[in-house]
């Protein structure tokens, strides 16, 4: 593992939520190399995504916030978010 998860990474999240409009969760799993992760994806498809002291602290964040939350293995991730991506990149 490269690192945890810190108070930082749930600040950001908190302020990602707050700040934008329409904003849901994603509990994705602990890999090889990160702990697990909170994907938050706003409803223009903007996102952002921070380590979490694991899946029941994914859970009970977004619980906190107020948002729908989704297990990303089981559901996937929305469309808006691939079309936000496909706007934002970067040209060459």
């Amino acid at each position: 593992m490269d690192r945890g998860s810190t108070k930082d990474d749930v600040r950001h999240l908190q302020e990602f939520a707050r700040s934008r409009r329409g904003v849901e969760a994603y509990v994705e799993p602990q890999t090889i190399a990160t702990e697990s992760t909170l994907l938050l994806i706003a409803a223009d498809g903007e996102w952002t995504r921070r380590r979490v002291a694991g899946p029941q602290a994914a859970w009970a964040v977004a619980e906190k916030l107020g948002l729908p939350a989704y297990d990303a293995m089981i559901v996937g991730y929305p469309q808006r978010m691939r079309d936000y991506n496909a706007r934002n990149k970067p040209t060459r």
